[in-house]
Parts: structure tokens; C-alpha cells; sequence
């Protein structure tokens, strides 16, 4: 093998001789991959399409040990690094250009014990497996809405989805990790050992280390549940948009609706005249007693005159996995993401010519309810601190042919900035782009000097930076 040119943490070039990439590869029980061997073009694939980089070497990972000689490695050497779980971020954030990715996808295992209702998910599981094992003993913990999506992004970002108005964020139900810092030492983690890089690394990313297992409180979820999908035609959208967001004002917290503004997919459920055509979608999920469930999702059939509807008990990881086809890997994806705490009438009708201009057929805007057990808890309990939120928007952008990347991205970018009055000013670091670097330090608010702090202490060279990054705080601030 030839000399190896990789980026240095100072964003320079260097190069790698041979000899030092076998001897590094020697240390692993699993592979290390270079850019002439077969596999590294789907290695280096992610989920999102638009991202399209190239490191300069993958450590296939088993085990700890395989992570420490990576961290090692990449520190010894000031070479640029990233951690890939799932590869779903939108920002691309699990391939370092030039650097040393640490892929953990074969670290899939989920241990589940039902009497304490708790699980042990290694870092590259999906929420796929997660929801699998779990859901053997009728439990769940809130997880996101796609099972191909890594349970390490997800948590470490925040983690939110149909559970969380019930039983909060996925950070919410973390109880302990074990996990490896930038000088390569072992760390368990929890609220009574190491409390503060605890606190960082619920909603903190990607910044202080990598993650080596999570464990989760499970609650009794399933295994099956009500839910389903209410279709209405777009020119009852703001009558429907606005009976929603009433409803969801004092909604039970086992229910979460959520509104989709798109082209109507071809859903057997609905006429063929529909396919193709504008439409509010209600998606919705009940966790609650199921007694209560028709009862309680009344008031969403309602809203208007439904073109469709599909609803039923249906098992809860079908639904889980219900949106993945909408959500495949390899489209090319740009979003733009926005908090609040209400929908104004003026705030929809944004959303709503949002949806008239829509670039392609595959693009929404998606307004997720929250509120509920997650708004309870202290902003500054944990790193994550939009715990205000009663809504999160993501406007997604998604299309197929490159040629269409500018027209897409400035739809998102002007939805973006059309709705950005009414929105908290905050944000959800998982929903956030490449190009949103800026919003890191407001989307943290009160809490990012503090999380500043906690990276100088665990990474004060900043190898972690291949992410929403949190800079250390200078010495003399930290000290």
C-alpha cells in the first residue's frame, strides 16, 4: 500500500506511511478499510444522498477495545475524526473528509431485562432492533419514528417521537453509558457517577467521546397500539390546521398527532385522484388504555371531511417502521428546522403557502406535537433545553436528481426564514445542517457555556469535532 494523505485536526494535509496504517489495522480485531478495497464506496455511504465524502480510513469496530485503538490512533496521529452509528444525520456528520471514521454499525446487540424493565443497546444498534427486543416483553422506551435511524445520533441529540408526550425524550430515559473519551479512557456514566458528563451527553451529541452502550428505562408499550393516518384535501387545510392545533392544546399526553403537509404518497387507502395531490395528513399514535383510544382520536376525523383514513390497533413496531419507505436511504435531503411554543393563525397560513410552492413531489412540512412529560423537565436539567417546545417543524426538503439541489435548498431555506417570527429562536441539533453551525450555540441557550465546560474537561484538543460542535471553553474560563 502507498503513503496515505489524510486531514489533520488543524485542517492541513499529512501524510500516513504505510507501515503505521498496518501496524494500526494489526490492533483490531475488526477490519480496517482503505480507499482501494472493494467496500469502501458503500462504507462510505450515509443516508442522507447529498453527502459524498471520502476519509482516509475506516475502523470496522467488534468490541471497546477496537474504539480505544481507533481514539488512540486518530490522537497520536492530530487526524481528523468521526463516529458512525446509523449514518443518518442529515449533516453527514458520521464521515470525516480525509480523517478516521470509527464505524460501529456491526455493534448492533440489544440485552433486555424484563423485571427491571431496562435495556443495554450497543452504539451502532437501529431503533429497529431496539423496538424488536423490547417489544418480546410488551415495552418500549421513546425512540424516533424511522427503526433505521442509530439509537447513538438519536439519544445523544435529544430523541423525541410518538412516546415522548407520555414518557419524555429518549435523553429522559437514559439511565447510564458506558462510553470512551478523547484520551482513550473507559467512563461509566450515570446521574451518580461522572453527573456532569452525564448531563452533557444528554442532548450534548457527539462532542465528548464515543459511546460505547446505553442504558434505557423500558415502559409497558404495546405490543400493539392504536394509530394510523387521517387524510384531508388541501383546500380544507386551514380549517383542519387550525382545529388541530386547538385539539392538541389539551390533547392526552397518550396521544400524539402530528401534521404532514405534501403530495399524497399512493396510499391504497386513498382514491386514485388523490395520489399525486396536496393534502394534510394526520399522523397520529395512541399509547394510552385502549378503551380510550377511539374516543380519544374522535376529534382528529372531525376536522374536516377526510379524503381517507386508516386507522386500527396495529402492533407498535409496524408503526414504528410504517414511514420508512417515505424515509429510504440514498434520496438527496436538505432540512430546516424550527421550534415553538404555539402555532399562531398567522404561523400556519406560513406553513400552509409553504406547502403550495412544495419543489417536488417528495418534499413536507412536518409540524410534530410535543409538550407533555418532556415539557416538565428542567431546561437546564439536561444539555437539551427546548423543553418549551410545544411544536418542532422540519421543512423537508427531499429529492432525487442533483440538478434540482438549489431550487430544493431554497425552498427549505425560505420557509425557514418566513416562519422564523414566530418560532423560539432555539432548535434540535439533530434536525440541524452542514451549513448551521451558527445555531449550535442557540440551540443550547442558557446551557451551552456550561457544556463548553464539560467538553474542555473530556476534550480539550477538540478531537470530537466532526458534529454540531461545542468548542472547549477557554482554560482561563473553564478554570
Amino acid at each position: 500500500m502507498t503513503t496515505l494523505t489524510y486531514r489533520t485536526l488543524d485542517g492541513d494535509q499529512a501524510a500516513l506511511p504505510a507501515e503505521a496504517v498496518d501496524d494500526f489495522a494489526s490492533r483490531l480485531a475488526g477490519r480496517l478499510i482503505t480507499p482501494t478495497e472493494a467496500d469502501y464506496a458503500p462504507r462510505c455511504q450515509v443516508w442522507n444522498g447529498m453527502v459524498d465524502r471520502h476519509p482516509a480510513l475506516i475502523a470496522c469496530c467488534q468490541g471497546n477495545q477496537d474504539i480505544v485503538q481507533a481514539i488512540d490512533f486518530a490522537r497520536s496521529q492530530r487526524m481528523c475524526l468521526s463516529v458512525r452509528g446509523g449514518g443518518h444525520h442529515i449533516a453527514g456528520n458520521a464521515i470525516a473528509e480525509g480523517g478516521l471514521v470509527i464505524d460501529l454499525s456491526a455493534m448492533r446487540t440489544v440485552h433486555v431485562d424484563p423485571r427491571q424493565r431496562t435495556a443495554r443497546v450497543a452504539p451502532g444498534a437501529l431503533l429497529g432492533d431496539i423496538d424488536r427486543e423490547t417489544q418480546a416483553f410488551g415495552l418500549a422506551t421513546p425512540l424516533g419514528i424511522n427503526s433505521t435511524t442509530g439509537v447513538a445520533g438519536l439519544c445523544l441529540g435529544g430523541g423525541f417521537g410518538w412516546l415522548t408526550r407520555k414518557h419524555g425524550m429518549t435523553i429522559d430515559n437514559l439511565l447510564s453509558v458506558d462510553m470512551i473519551t478523547a484520551d482513550g479512557q473507559r467512563h461509566r456514566v450515570s446521574a451518580d457517577e461522572d453527573a456532569e458528563l452525564f448531563w452533557a451527553l444528554r442532548g450534548g451529541g457527539g462532542n465528548f467521546g464515543v459511546v460505547t452502550s446505553f442504558e434505557f428505562r423500558l415502559h409497558p408499550v404495546g405490543p400493539e397500539v392504536y394509530a394510523g393516518l387521517v387524510v384531508y384535501p388541501f383546500d380544507q387545510a386551514r380549517r383542519v390546521l387550525h382545529a388541530w392545533r386547538d385539539f392538541t392544546r389539551q390533547a392526552p399526553e397518550e396521544l400524539s398527532v402530528w401534521a404532514i403537509l405534501r403530495e399524497a404518497p399512493p396510499l391504497p387507502f386513498l382514491p386514485e385522484a388523490v395520489h399525486g395531490q396536496r393534502v394534510v395528513v394526520f399522523a397520529l399514535m395512541h399509547n394510552g388504555d385502549p378503551a380510550n383510544a377511539e374516543r380519544d382520536v374522535a376529534p382528529v376525523l372531525a376536522f374536516g371531511e377526510p379524503v381517507g383514513q386508516m386507522l386500527g390497533t396495529q402492533p407498535y413496531a409496524g408503526f414504528q417502521s410504517a414511514f420508512d419507505p417515505l424515509l429510504a436511504p440514498g434520496a438527496r435531503n436538505y432540512w430546516k428546522s424550527h421550534d415553538f411554543r404555539d402555532l399562531s393563525d398567522e404561523a400556519l397560513d406560513k406553513a400552509m403557502a409553504a406547502a403550495e410552492q412544495l419543489p417536488g413531489p417528495e418534499c413536507e412540512v412536518f409540524l410534530a406535537q410535543l409538550g407533555g412529560a418532556m415539557s416538565r423537565v428542567d431546561p437546564t436539567a439536561t444539555a437539551y433545553a427546548g423543553r418549551d417546545a410545544q411544536y418542532v417543524m422540519n421543512v423537508h426538503a427531499r429529492w432525487q436528481d442533483a440538478a434540482e439541489d438549489d431550487r430544493c435548498r431554497d425552498w427549505a431555506r425560505h420557509v425557514f426564514q418566513e416562519l422564523a417570527p414566530f418560532a423560539t429562536g432555539g432548535g434540535y441539533v439533530n434536525f440541524l445542517t452542514e451549513d448551521e453551525g451558527d445555531r449550535v450555540a442557540t440551540a443550547y441557550g442558557v446551557n451551552f457555556a456550561r457544556l463548553q465546560a464539560v467538553k474542555r474537561r473530556y476534550d480539550p484538543d477538540n478531537l470530537f469535532r466532526v458534529n454540531l460542535n461545542i468548542p472547549p471553553a477557554p482554560a482561563e474560563v473553564a478554570a
